[in-house]
């Protein structure tokens, strides 16, 4: 398969994406209060800005397949190295441990919160990725999620989501 038609069917599928949360997963999937009246502030703002740019994203892609033109394509074995025209079984890997991560966090919101379910979720990810700096990424993985408690819980006066077990003043 040529890189043009892969940019097209990602392009694509984050088009469609884009349009699916929009229409579908945001309106019957995220209930918001009709009395809110800082909008940045409403449930819906920032699925719908995210969204928006999926869909953005995704058109960039197709208009820079679109632009590419059949002349670039390249199938492999012609100009990639063997490692480039196969794909890395650590890919695989790394997906099957992403998606055990996130489903641990989901499992773990309703238990111990929001807030402290995303500190370790974090580092994984982090060192799931091999960042270059991981200390770093531990110090943002515990100051992010805290702050951004403080933000909303003191300052916004949102409820964050807290666990069973453990709550944050």
């Amino acid at each position: 398969m040529s890189s043009r038609h892969k940019q097209l069917g990602i392009g694509g599928a984050a088009v469609l994406s884009s349009a699916f949360l929009f229409f579908v997963g945001i309106p019957y999937g995220i209930s918001a209060p009709s009395n809110i009246r800082n909008i940045v502030l409403s449930p819906l703002f920032w699925p719908q800005i995210l969204a928006g740019l999926i869909g953005l994203v995704g058109l960039g892609i197709l208009v820079s397949a679109a632009r590419a033109g059949a002349g670039e394509t390249v199938t492999a074995g012609q100009d990639q190295t063997p490692d480039q025209a196969q794909s890395e079984p650590g890919n695989w890997l790394r997906l099957a441990v992403m998606t055990v991560i996130l489903v641990v966090y989901l499992a773990a919101v309703p238990w111990i919160g929001l807030v402290w379910a995303s500190i370790p979720a974090f580092i994984a990810v982090a060192f799931l990725i091999q960042t270059r700096h991981p200390k770093t990424a531990v110090i943002a993985a515990i100051l992010v999620p805290l702050v951004l408690y403080a933000f909303f819980a003191h300052v916004a006066g949102v409820a964050v989501p807290q666990g069973e077990f453990v709550r944050l003043p």
